[in-house]
């Protein structure tokens, strides 16, 4: 499986995802996404299950495809061809969604990947899930709002800011997270006052589909809520549930 197999700079999903899945369709759009996030792409992917779909969209008699045809070979992607009948308009959205449909209801994928930051894929993600499959976005932060809420997950490809003394706002973002992480604690948690893990995260991507912990330093769920004694408890293993993990919050 060429779909890249590299995990050395993996993020967090491999603890957060649902589920691993047995087919996965990863359809890219070429000429919204830069052939340079290609590494990172395929590292998210790969935590998920197995690619049995890669497909990616574009103007290959274009001179901006030139980045993207090196890769191809090297990451088995099926190049399909779409050309620019209009300038200035984006031409591989209609054939990346007719064949997303298409792959829809031939029934064997069971989860979609969408790669692009463009919001005309909105409608698309909606209909996949209002099918039972799972939607995961991959874009860069500027992808729209709508797009990524219509997705089950969504994964921001952009490398992370440095912060600095005149940047305040990976601080405050990451003040925003932690804040989510203690009233989804305290929503979740049962009359004994704790919550299992793997609901607060799938909870966490319902309210929000970039959540990211890469923002709090760390790769794993568990690790970040270990890392803070003063605030959380965590257990590890329980009778009824031996291979399970709860947290809950020190009053």
């Amino acid at each position: 499986m060429h779909f890249c197999a590299k995990l050395k700079s993996a993020n967090h999903r491999e603890a957060v995802m649902p589920e691993k899945f047995k087919n996965i369709a990863v359809l890219i759009d070429a000429e919204n996404i830069s052939h340079s996030f290609l590494d990172d792409i395929s590292e998210n992917i790969a935590l998920y299950g197995i690619v049995s779909v890669r497909r990616i969209y574009g103007d290959w008699t274009s001179e901006k495809m030139k980045g993207w045809k090196v890769l191809l070979l090297e990451y088995a992607i099926q190049p399909i061809q779409q050309f620019s009948n209009t300038v200035g308009k984006n031409s591989t959205d209609s054939a990346l969604i007719i064949d997303a449909m298409d792959l829809l209801y031939l029934k064997h994928v069971d989860c979609f990947c969408i790669v692009s930051s463009d919001s005309d894929f909105t409608r698309l993600a909606s209909r996949i899930r209002e099918q039972g499959r799972y939607v995961i976005g991959i874009g860069e932060k500027k992808t729209p709002t709508s797009f990524v809420n219509a997705c089950n997950e969504f994964l921001h490809i952009e490398p992370p800011k440095k912060e600095s003394k005149n940047d305040k706002k990976p601080q405050e973002q990451r003040n925003k997270t932690e804040i989510l992480l203690d009233k989804a604690v305290d929503q979740l948690a049962d009359a004994s006052g704790w919550v299992m893990l793997s609901q607060l995260m799938q909870y966490i991507r319902q309210v929000k589909p970039d959540f990211d912990l890469r923002e709090l330093g760390v790769r794993k769920p568990v690790d970040y809520f270990a890392n803070r004694k003063e605030k959380y408890r965590v257990q590890k293993e329980r009778e009824d549930a031996p291979s399970t993990v709860f947290i809950s919050r020190i009053r």
